[in-house]
């Protein structure tokens, strides 16, 4: 985990917090065998501060579930089970699929037109294609734009915790050249849907996209307990 030292000045709390929030949320947490350990002393020493904001930050951490404090070994970052991923998933399909809607009655031609240029590419020969890897951080992007798009504060705040374990799912490097090709497809489609204003359609697509990550965890996840 990489940290930047803190200065010292009012705040200092939850800028600790959030720069541990952070860093966690970039974390691979799937490809080794156990949960990564989170150390106060190093983390500490890396912010620069003392352990007492390190430890009140690991405390609301555990609060919102992302860590968890394991009697004389020390705080971990929480990896969820293949059935709980699964019921994340599936929440966040819903949640995601009415910001779209949201989106398509909400967010300006600006602000679609920004989505296409910065996530489809023409090719010479007329072709769309979406310039996003399924694993990769642009992907996880996307679909945070789709969020702020629907212009909801509670939706955002609903989602955020879940985001974060979809993000981490998706880093699991379990690659399926099929369901790739597919999430391009899918991509392409909630754009056009978006230019369009359908918002139903919109809807229909997104949760159709997050189910279908929901089933190849559920296939494939052999890696989840």
């Amino acid at each position: 985990m990489e940290l930047e030292v803190l200065k010292v000045e009012t705040g200092l709390k939850d800028k600790v917090y959030q720069s541990l929030k952070g860093a966690i949320v970039l974390m691979d947490v799937y490809t080794a065998e156990e949960a990564p350990k989170l150390d106060e002393r190093q983390l500490a020493q890396q912010l620069g501060v003392s352990r007492t904001p390190v430890r009140e930050a690991l405390t609301r951490l555990e609060q919102e579930g992302l860590v968890k404090t394991i009697p004389r070994r020390g705080a971990y970052v929480v990896r969820k089970t293949r059935r709980q991923i699964v019921e994340i998933i599936q929440v966040w399909a819903a949640l995601e699929g009415m910001a779209a809607k949201l989106a398509a009655e909400r967010a300006t031609n600006q602000e679609i037109k920004q989505l296409h240029e910065e996530f489809v590419t023409v090719g010479s020969s007329d072709v769309a294609t979406a310039n996003i890897d399924e694993y990769s951080e642009q992907n996880i992007q996307f679909h945070q734009r789709i969020v702020q798009l629907g212009k909801s504060d509670l939706l955002q705040e609903l989602m955020e915790g879940l985001f974060i374990q979809v993000q981490f799912i998706r880093r699991r490097s379990v690659r399926d050249a099929d369901r790739t090709r597919t999430s391009v497809s899918d991509h392409i489609l909630i754009v056009e849907a978006l230019e369009a204003r359908k918002a139903e359609e919109v809807q229909r697509l997104v949760i159709s996209h997050a189910l279908s990550l929901a089933e190849h965890v559920e296939n494939n996840a052999d890696y989840l307990e």
